[in-house]
């Protein structure tokens, strides 16, 4: 079991993997704890000194000028954590609670939220016991940052509000605990506000987005590479020449996935030199690389703003090492909002450009003689006919999704917060996007393989043959119609997972 120690530097996307997606154990290191006792005491200094702060001694939002007596300061903390935990719908995935639990601990302990250190134990302790709190789907507008979505994950600390039970089912907090043997926590002045002010469930939605992103990018390029070789096509386009007069690095990369992916094929020899089939290919072949490519581009753009909303204090207000209180907007999500949905549009025209792609494989006129939707007795059997009509509702709906969220602002609070981010409906959407290109590559992966067994005796390229020997295992030889939901599950699941692209990178090296 890894060791995961937040610093006051704060934490990696690795880190955040670990703890969200595998079962590290959490720390926090002794430097954490000095820096928040140093802006605790500061907190405690202006409670002492009576000067009106926001949070500490007033209300919040539009009630940000009614001055809260001091006699009454824990209760306002505790009424906050309850009046915003205001959810709704489905609870949130394991994953994604897990991690912005882990970044709400990581802004803690960057010392300018004026917390106890318990505080941010406490949260250690939810995810060291693997306590997740029910985190309702509709809630947050990105700014304040991810309010209803942290505000229940605070109210579990103090044993209020839902987790996440057996099976998904719906625990009570205090029964969680309990068995955790742990206690809820009294909040002190300024600590509900500091639980619950952040970007921290849209960045660690961005951060599993990023993972889930540069793994599906690459299995993009071996569909495309499996699909071209199906077809006939040729490799001369994705020469490393002809990307270096267009030097943008992600389609230079993807283009030599596929050229390498393409090497040693018998069926490619066959037809090298033929110029009925190797004078040009049809865009969804040709121009895989600028597509995919381009997509990789985003991605190196959507990693380095994720990278600095890393190391960014996102509270409000901020407790400033000189004993200054001041409120920021730091907690605005449009840096993590606008990231989000340029990814989804990335991802969304990966998936459409594999989907024109299956639907030249199943075509009698368009894919070079193989036999139409690719079944040896067509008539009779429809072979992957209706996979492609599934591949294209999806891209459908992965179009509707890929319209930003957040250019949709709606004003709340009185006016107060009149602008918000929508990153956090941004983040969701750009998760459904990247589960619909896995289930769109997955059509693809067996369509192209299908396309390869109808190539014998002609023999597929290295990785060629081992997506023929996997699919192969749930999904048979071309022949008479089969039940085809179990096959496409079979290779969604082969895409998710590494096994195929570690065979293939068996023989080939590594790809990028």
């Amino acid at each position: 079991m890894s060791v995961v120690t937040v610093t006051p530097t704060g934490v990696s996307p690795s880190d955040v993997l670990a703890v969200a997606r595998g079962t590290a154990t959490v720390v926090l290191d002794p430097a954490t704890i000095e820096a928040m006792e140093t802006s605790r005491a500061i907190v405690d200094r202006i409670e002492q000194d009576g000067r009106p702060v926001y949070g500490v001694s007033t209300g919040f939002g539009a009630l940000a000028n009614t001055f809260v007596a001091p006699s009454r300061r824990a209760e306002l903390q505790h009424a906050l954590i309850r009046s915003h935990a205001a959810g709704i719908g489905a609870p949130m995935p394991r994953e994604v609670v897990r991690a912005m639990m882990l970044l709400r601990v990581r802004s803690l302990a960057l010392g300018h939220s004026g917390v106890r250190p318990l505080v941010a134990q406490s949260l250690v302790d939810l995810l060291n016991h693997d306590i997740t709190p029910w985190v309702p789907e509709h809630g947050s507008l990105g700014a304040s940052g991810d309010l209803a979505p942290l505000a229940h994950c605070a109210l579990a600390l103090l044993g209020e509000g839902w987790t996440l039970g057996k099976g998904g089912a719906r625990e009570d907090a205090s029964v969680a605990l309990h068995r955790a043997g742990l206690a809820p926590i009294e909040l002190a002045a300024k600590e509900g506000l500091a639980l619950i002010n952040g970007t921290d469930g849209m960045l660690g939605m961005l951060l599993l987005a990023i993972d889930d992103a540069a793994h599906l990018f690459t299995m993009a390029d071996v569909t495309a590479a499996l699909a071209i070789e199906a077809m006939l096509g040729t490799d001369r386009p994705f020469q490393p020449e002809l990307h270096r007069i267009r030097p943008h690095p992600g389609q230079a990369v993807s283009a030599a996935n596929i050229h390498r992916l393409l090497q040693g094929s018998g069926i490619m020899d066959s037809h090298r030199d033929d110029l009925v089939h190797a004078v040009q290919d049809a865009y969804s072949m040709r121009c895989a690389p600028q597509v995919a490519g381009a997509a990789r581009d985003t991605l190196d753009f959507v990693t380095s703003v994720a990278a600095r909303e890393l190391v960014s204090v996102v509270d409000n207000p901020v407790v400033l090492p000189d004993g200054r209180v001041e409120s920021t907007g730091n907690f605005h999500g449009a840096p993590l909002g606008f990231a989000a949905d340029f990814l989804a549009i990335a991802a969304a025209e990966v998936g459409a450009i594999s989907e024109r792609r299956v639907d030249r494989l199943l075509d009698i006129t368009r894919s070079r003689d193989l036999p139409a939707f690719l079944s040896p007795d067509a008539g009779v059997n429809s072979g992957l006919m209706i996979a492609q009509y599934t591949a294209a509702g999806i891209v459908a709906e992965n179009r509707r999704l890929a319209a930003p969220a957040s250019v949709d602002s709606l004003p709340t609070s009185g006016m107060q917060e009149d602008h918000v981010s929508m990153g956090w409906a941004a983040g969701r959407k750009l998760r459904t996007v990247l589960e619909n290109l896995t289930s769109l590559l997955a059509v693809e992966l067996l369509a192209a393989v299908r396309g390869l067994q109808l190539r014998a005796p002609l023999t597929p390229s290295p990785a060629g043959r081992a997506a023929v020997d996997v699919v192969a295992r749930f999904a048979g030889v071309p022949g008479p119609d089969i039940f085809l939901a179990p096959a496409l599950e079979s290779a969604r699941a082969t895409v998710i997972s590494r096994d195929l692209r570690t065979t293939i990178e068996s023989h080939l090296g590594p790809l990028a």
